[in-house]
């Protein structure tokens, strides 16, 4: 994919294995980069700080559940911070998970508009002036308008619970910033344009939000609930939608475990005849009882890597004349995604043409059947790419869809299989497959 279209995610890990096939003997298994968007950013530290704004670069990621939806479905957006712009503004070490980040995906092409997103309180501890460590946000829109929708990271803030309750604004001083991502959207009918709009991507435990809704079914009683990942809560409420669909309500949100709010006609929610969910995170800034002890402790993220089996493939000889298959197996490969965050992973392969003696086998003469299994006990679940050719702008080897909450350990394999052209020259050819995991 394009430059400005290819899915924009840290890469935390890179491999790839040298291939070399003998046309009477050998295949043999060096890696790229995700590319992430740069742009200037305008941050405000906390009056108590007593410092300047901070003008900077933050580098960011968008990443998407689908690139290819239909009018009318929901994608799921993941918006990372790869680095923030902001760094802690006090001398003062901040600890462990007392960072919540909130903030916006922008669209553009066939749909413009803002998406909310919103992260969980989580982060490593923050040293003294220290920068901020990277983080990751999660939101959802609905799909009204088929053709080309661009994604660009836009304006966030980062939130900190730390003896008093901070806000460190970030905008982006040049809207747009550059597009990291883009879906394409297909007709389809019918269409649910059900949609809704949250006051407040966070608040308190019971703070209301203020919810608005339009394209809902004239006079239709709409029920506003929130989400803790796929579950409905307790906290519900309802509105009324007036003559043209639109409505106007408050949603008490008690659960501390609320990821969302979503809006929808009927008894219960429905891709059919709902909206949402909307990113809303709930900050638990609950004191301590007097004579009593907060007992918390840290589950610390870790990265997204990968490590294979070996560097070489040989592929079974063919003979000069006949030529055909020459086929093995690709070094396996373990993928251990300890991040612990919303974001799936992808693992993709590409490879070079193939050369021998004054001769070349086609990068697209190499195909692949691949192979996934994960790990007892893991959030995600491994899915293999398809099976077919790899060639030079490569395919998928296996993923991970997003998530509220991603990771595991999962097991990679294919079988290769180079097709030979009959009368290709004797000698051992070679080429380089590049695996990419981000």
């Amino acid at each position: 994919m394009g430059s400005t279209t290819r899915r924009r995610r840290l890469a935390s890990f890179l491999g790839a294995t040298a291939l070399a096939v003998t046309a009477g003997g050998a295949l043999a298994c060096p890696a790229g980069a995700a590319t992430n968007v740069d742009f200037a950013t305008h941050c405000i530290p906390p009056a108590v700080a007593g410092i300047p704004p901070i003008d900077g670069t933050t580098t960011a990621a968008i990443a998407v559940d689908n690139t290819s939806p239909k009018v009318g479905d929901t994608v799921t957006v993941t918006y990372t911070v790869v680095k923030p712009a902001a760094s802690n503004p006090t001398a003062l070490a901040l600890p462990a998970d007392i960072m919540t980040p909130t903030g916006k995906v922008t669209l553009g092409g066939a749909q413009t508009g803002a998406v909310t997103v919103a992260g969980p309180k989580k982060n490593d501890p923050v040293p003294g002036n220290g920068a901020f460590p990277s983080f990751s946000m999660t939101g959802t829109f609905k799909v009204t308008a088929p053709g080309a929708i661009t994604l660009s990271p836009g304006d966030y803030n980062i939130h900190t619970s730390y003896i008093l309750e901070l806000d460190t604004p970030c905008t982006v001083i040049t809207p747009p910033a550059p597009v990291s991502e883009t879906v394409t959207a297909t007709d389809s009918n019918p269409v649910n344009e059900r949609d809704i709009a949250l006051g407040s991507a966070s608040g308190k435990p019971g703070d209301s939000v203020t919810v608005t809704g339009s394209k809902f079914s004239p006079g239709a009683t709409v029920t506003l609930a929130g989400r803790a990942g796929a579950a409905q809560t307790a906290d519900t409420a309802t509105a009324t939608a007036d003559s043209s669909g639109a409505f106007s309500g408050s949603l008490v949100v008690n659960d501390k475990t609320t990821t969302g709010v979503v809006a929808y006609e009927g008894s219960a929610y429905s891709d059919a005849k709902g909206a949402g969910p909307k990113a809303y995170v709930v900050i638990d800034d609950t004191p301590v009882p007097a004579g009593s002890q907060k007992v918390t402790t840290t589950v610390k993220a870790g990265t997204l890597s990968m490590s294979q089996a070996g560097d070489a493939v040989s592929l079974s000889a063919v003979d000069y004349g006949k030529g055909g298959a020459s086929t093995g197996d690709l070094n396996k490969v373990t993928v251990q995604d300890f991040r612990g965050g919303p974001a799936g992973w992808s693992l993709t392969g590409k490879v070079t043409d193939f050369t021998g003696p004054g001769a070349k086998i086609d990068a697209g003469a190499l195909n692949w059947s691949p192979a996934c299994a994960t790990k007892a006990g893991s959030p995600s679940t491994c899915q293999a790419g398809s099976a077919g050719a790899v060639g030079s702008s490569g395919a998928t080897l296996a993923s991970t869809p997003n998530g509220t909450l991603t990771g595991g350990e999962f097991t990679v394999d294919a079988g290769l299989s180079l097709n030979v052209p009959a009368f290709t020259p004797p000698g051992t050819y070679s080429g380089v497959l590049t695996l990419t995991l981000s």
